[in-house]
């Protein structure tokens, strides 16, 4: 698994170098709609059917305001909005980075 060595905000973007020299620059507004938390996407019980969450909308003029590594596999970012439960596997974050 990549992990990533140099996370910055450029913009209204997270940028972020990976372990194999990858780059990914991820906009904050679709950052926040693919949060992978519960409260966004909801939870799944074992027979599939989905629970809660509101889904992917649009956050126009939400920011970064932090983030923080999470073992060796995630990051929570921080949002202006109050949202920080969305744990962002780094295999997640580059599936999701725009191509």
């Amino acid at each position: 698994m990549h992990h990533p060595v140099n996370i910055q905000l450029i913009g209204r973007e997270v940028g972020i170098v990976w372990s194999d020299g990858r780059e990914t620059y991820h906009p904050f507004e679709d950052l926040r709609a693919a949060s992978p938390s519960a409260s966004n996407q909801g939870e799944r019980d074992i027979l599939g059917n989905r629970y809660g969450g509101d889904g992917p909308k649009r956050f126009p003029g939400i920011e970064v305001l932090g983030w923080e590594q999470v073992g060796n596999y995630a990051i929570r970012f921080d949002f202006s909005d109050g949202h920080r439960t969305g744990l962002y596997s780094y295999d997640y974050l580059r599936q999701i980075a725009p191509a």
